[in-house]
């Protein structure tokens, strides 16, 4: 083969070669700014960028900053948007705030990344947060790294961008509490019977089920799997204040894999009469937190949903009550912990939404009366509590920020 022709070939193959690298880094970059099945919903709402906008335009007031706000943050592994917020500003749930601060340098306030340092900038009575571009060294840390090879190879990358809030205190919430209303409860499916007459049922059994009334357990065919939550003994949920029954809280036992739809089938008797058999439905046990048993019941495992955390303060008038401790006997909870109150989308409680919590004041009798009157102590605040997932009439949410326990009852309200 001529030598200019083989030169020609090498040059050609580190042109392909340097064009295929480029894309596997878009690619990947744009993958990077794709939420992944964990990712939280990078959405931005209309009412957030409203904020956002209003803010850029004139800054933050001093008097709102954070008494030892620092001049300037690098952001680490580990911090989140709430964090951040807390670090810079009075009230961490005005999130928007932050980033109109800095919403010439940071277009999507979820694409803040390890690496970048916020600098605090005060003139004119107003504060404005600007942030430095990625160094070279932490922007090929955020970047996944695509190794070409002969072989064909799929890698899972990431995002490497902060989150809201530290996703493992409220994963575990989304797959497993389960409020439902009467209607559902009363039409749930149930387990019948175990395999070879087994009472207790866990993860590898075999198992049986039926519908309930109209219910019927069959298979669909639009569905490779056809997945369902297993629970019992679903607690009333009332409102404290009304007495109004709201809903039932599930108790999570595990999830089942619908194996085989109910059924007929014709037979004879003894006396060889013709009968039509009923045929339960076969699931399998494919999660079990719990051992189950005949009678627990079956509901259709929800779709997977990216939601939205970023905190923000509902608009409208929020005055609510903590209804139950989620997963405890006990009437106190703890920060971290999940509560479920006694507003929800009803109410126009959304996800994200920041409320405070009071503590009920105390009554006394007034002994320096000769009258001996009753007396109320006014509510005291006590902490935050952020929304994670809003059903119809009741909430689930998350313990911020408390500074006593709080406790079955506590009034909510709007944290300004």
């Amino acid at each position: 083969m001529p030598l200019d022709v083989t030169i020609s070939m090498m040059t050609n193959y580190k042109v392909a070669l340097h064009c295929a690298t480029i894309s596997l880094t878009v690619l990947a970059g744009a993958m990077l700014a794709a939420p992944s099945v964990s990712a939280q919903n990078l959405a931005v709402t209309p009412a957030q960028q409203a904020t956002a906008d209003g803010v850029a335009q004139a800054g933050v007031a001093l008097s709102d900053l954070a008494p030892n706000a620092p001049d300037s943050h690098t952001v680490q592994r580990g911090d989140t948007l709430w964090a951040i917020s807390a670090i810079f500003l009075k009230s961490p749930w005005r999130w928007p705030e932050l980033w109109g601060m800095n919403l010439g340098e940071i277009k999507n306030p979820h694409r803040i990344y390890p690496g970048q340092k916020l600098y605090l900038e005060k003139r004119n009575e107003l504060a404005t947060l600007r942030a430095s571009s990625l160094s070279q060294e932490a922007s090929l840390e955020a970047l996944a790294t695509v190794r070409l090879s002969p072989r064909t190879r799929v890698e899972t990358m990431t995002d490497g961008a902060l989150p809201t809030l530290k996703s493992q205190l409220i994963e575990p919430y989304l797959a497993e509490p389960l409020i439902v209303d009467e209607i559902s409860l009363q039409s749930a499916s149930r387990i019948v019977a175990g395999q070879e007459e087994r009472v207790l049922i866990t993860r590898g059994d075999r198992a049986y089920a039926r519908g309930q009334g109209d219910t019927v357990l069959i298979d669909d065919i639009s569905q490779k799997q056809k997945m369902y939550r297993v629970f019992r003994n679903a607690t009333p949920l009332k409102d404290p204040t009304t007495g109004e029954l709201l809903g039932y809280e599930a108790q999570y036992l595990g999830k089942a894999l619908l194996v085989r739809g109910e059924a007929s089938e014709q037979s004879t008797d003894q006396d060889g009469k013709a009968r039509t058999d009923r045929v339960p439905a076969t699931i399998d046990i494919v999660a079990a937190k719990e051992e189950m048993r005949a009678g627990d019941r079956l509901l259709p495992e929800p779709e997977r949903q990216l939601v939205n955390y970023v905190p923000h303060a509902p608009r409208g008038k929020v005055d609510g009550r903590i209804v139950s401790v989620y997963g405890s006997a006990v009437v106190n909870a703890a920060q971290n912990q999940v509560v479920v109150i006694n507003r929800g989308s009803n109410d126009g409680i959304e996800n994200g939404h920041v409320l405070a919590i009071l503590k009920n004041g105390g009554r006394f009798v007034d002994k320096t009366d000769e009258a001996r009157l009753e007396l109320k102590l006014p509510d005291e605040r006590n902490g935050l509590l952020m929304v994670f997932r809003a059903f119809e009439k009741l909430s689930y949410a998350l313990v911020l920020e408390i500074t006593d326990g709080v406790r079955v009852g506590d009034r909510l309200v709007n944290p300004n």
